[in-house]
């Protein structure tokens, strides 16, 4: 039986809340895919659950290489308006695994920033998220993308109704950084190994190679 089959006798009672494809909630869905010298692979941010006033934004970055220096970071008011906070070595290989960011994002917005501060992580979110925070962004930091070179103070832009974002630094210095960069790693055992060595980008799913 098909999913048309087992409703095609309901009755909308709220048009509210079930609205018809004429009344759309918004003309466009919920995420947004970004793209630039910063996520060339992609990021993605849930516009439906940003402050219009940050659809575009431009602020100083504020890195961490780890949620937890983030949080240290929030928490005792080194983050103010305007900022762009980094959370890199959170993706896939660089978790390794892709940790939720669920945390950050609720102390930025606990802090009364969420209307003035953007976040950036190549780690993941989860649907309760709010504000402008951008994740998956691809290629991570410890695959040697360009999340791993930036700079504090470095300005980005973002722009979620055109889809970018993209790192304010001459092409030229972009490169030299990029040809200089070693990626941190972070000390795992057992299974861990076996998984960074394996796992993809989260652009390609964060599965494993095939071989």
């Amino acid at each position: 039986i098909t999913l048309a089959e087992t409703v095609k006798n309901a009755k909308i009672l709220d048009t509210e809340i079930i609205r018809p494809v004429s009344d759309p909630y918004s003309k466009t869905g919920g995420l947004v895919i970004l793209k630039g010298n910063l996520a060339a692979e992609g990021s993605v941010v849930k516009k439906s659950a940003v402050d219009p006033k940050m659809y575009k934004h431009s602020g100083p970055a504020k890195c961490f290489n780890s949620e937890e220096e983030a949080m240290r970071a929030i928490s005792s008011g080194k983050i103010v308006k305007g900022d762009v906070v980094v959370i890199r070595y959170e993706g896939p290989v660089g978790g390794p695994g892709m940790r939720e960011m669920l945390t950050p994002t609720s102390a930025i917005v606990g802090a009364g920033l969420g209307a003035d501060c953007a976040l950036i992580t190549d780690g993941r979110f989860s649907g309760a998220t709010r504000g402008a925070a951008i994740g998956h962004v691809c290629p991570e930091a410890a695959a040697g993308g360009a999340i791993g070179i930036i700079r504090d103070g470095d300005i980005i832009d973002i722009d979620i109704e055109k889809g970018e974002i993209n790192l304010r630094v001459p092409q030229e210095e972009i490169d030299t950084r990029l040809k200089n960069f070693v990626p941190l790693e972070k000390p795992v055992e057992g299974y861990l190994k076996r998984y960074r060595a394996l796992v993809t980008s989260a652009s390609d799913g964060a599965v494993f190679k095939k071989f």
